[in-house]
């Protein structure tokens, strides 16, 4: 298989369709089979985009904040089965210790997200930090959503509490601590922590997220989701900001015990454990989610560590291939309303590198079926509510001889196509719901509604 030219042929397809806007590098046995750049990183298409360009990793920052953990563990200054409250007793967490808050399975809720700092930045224009969570959670009383190890529960929350640990005990800014004892060790030389909207953007190589709205890409604070500036002086579960490079050096600094020995590494790579010794996360994350990755165990190539990032506007891949040599870094920069299709983009790659062959890659409109429209006054109509849900289904009708539904979509009416997919089932193109219409109802997300 010429893996260089169809992993090519894939991403020139995929922006062409508007699927793919950014870079990507894959490598094996240490030599680059294949790079490139598509796109712009600016919205206007002024700024080509560059293989050295800049992009939020998002959640990708997880397994760098591991990374520290491991560091400070070494060297006597943390344990994993230190508590939280350990450094900061005011929290009301006694049992969550730091490995529960690397595998997500501490119970540390998420509502601090939207109770203090989404509101602190609507209402007075301020950007609050990881400080600002540790001063909410202990000032709120915010209970645990679960005894620790009860369950797994992916929460960036317990990632911010990492990074002021981290800060407290190594004396040093977390973004400090990285730097000297992560990035520039591995040789990451291009790599940093960045806040933007409070500091600034560092450099215009810097691939700006772009959502879409109306079939136009707009920066992302010019959307809905401006409150994203609100989450931007976080740290620990996101703002790394790389390229491709510095990635693949990272995967070979990795190789190479540069920054972690193999026996930290192993320690990282084996996935948390539950109370009834399930894995923690097991399914959701293949085999299971370890320290900031989720880990699979391949018959062929052995563990393959990965994991991926997102914001508005944003979506990351680092996948590497713990005990064969191989390593995939993609990295997008623009949305693309069609969730199907950046999804038969990312398995067809990931055929490809695992040396099988991949589907092509389609958007909705290729995989839409020639429907029976004499069925489709009977599925129209007003659909009950039976349970309370972040999204319900509310009304389908026909319009310009093309299926439509409306749907309440956390607490607002939106409206969108459906497209015939299969026999009496629809898809949409912004997200994975289908829907199947059959005697009188409409069955989608595991609900079944019946028709008014």
């Amino acid at each position: 298989m010429d893996k260089k030219a169809r992993i090519e042929k894939l991403y020139h397809d995929a922006y062409e369709k508007d699927i793919f806007n950014g870079t990507w590098l894959y490598a094996e046995d240490g030599k680059i089979v294949t790079k490139g750049a598509l796109g712009f990183r600016d919205f206007d298409d002024s700024l080509p985009m560059r293989e050295d360009t800049l992009f939020q990793l998002a959640s990708i920052t997880k397994q760098f904040t591991a990374a520290a953990v491991m560091l400070l563990v070494r060297e006597g200054r943390l344990s994993l089965e230190d508590t939280v409250t350990k450094f900061y007793p005011e929290l009301p967490y006694p049992n969550v210790t730091i490995r529960n808050l690397l595998t997500h399975t501490g119970g540390i809720p998420e509502t601090y997200d939207y109770n203090m700092i989404l509101r602190t930045y609507q209402k007075e224009h301020r950007i609050l930090g990881s400080d600002g969570v540790i001063l909410f959670l202990s000032e709120e009383d915010v209970k645990p959503c679960f005894a620790p190890g009860e369950r797994f529960e992916y929460t960036n929350g317990g990632y911010n509490l990492l990074a002021e640990i981290i800060s407290q005990v190594a004396g040093v800014p977390f973004e400090k601590f990285l730097k000297e004892n992560v990035f520039e060790p591995a040789g990451m030389y291009h790599t940093g922590i960045y806040h933007i909207w409070s500091e600034g953007i560092p450099h215009d190589n810097l691939a700006r997220n772009m959502v879409q709205v109306d079939g136009k890409h707009i920066h992302v604070t010019d959307s809905e989701d401006a409150d994203v500036v609100a989450f931007d002086n976080l740290n620990g579960d996101d703002y790394v900001y790389t390229d491709i490079f510095d990635m693949f050096t990272w995967d070979r600094a990795l190789r190479e015990e540069k920054v972690l020995t193999m026996a930290e590494q192993d320690i990282m790579y084996t996935p948390g454990r539950l109370n009834d010794n399930s894995a923690a996360g097991e399914g959701e994350h293949g085999d299971g989610y370890a320290f900031g990755w989720g880990i699979q165990s391949d018959p062929v190539f052995g563990r393959i560590a990965s994991h991926g990032g997102g914001m508005p506007g944003l979506s990351t891949w680092f996948q590497h291939f713990v005990d064969s040599d191989r390593v995939m870094v993609i990295m997008n920069c623009r949305e693309s309303e069609d969730v199907r299709a950046n999804f038969s983009l990312w398995k067809a790659i990931r055929a490809i590198i695992t040396d099988q062959e991949p589907e092509p890659v389609n958007r909705i409109e290729d995989i839409v079926k020639d429907p029976d429209t004499s069925g489709w006054a009977a599925f129209c109509g007003k659909y009950e509510h039976p349970e309370e849900g972040d999204f319900l289904l509310d009304e389908v009708f026909e319009k310009d001889g093309a299926l439509f539904a409306k749907a309440i979509n956390d607490g607002e009416e939106i409206e969108f196509r459906l497209y015939p997919i299969g026999e009496n089932e629809f898809g949409r193109k912004n997200a994975w719901t289908s829907f199947k219409f059959k005697d009188g109802a409409a069955e989608y997300d595991e609900k079944t509604c019946r028709k008014l």
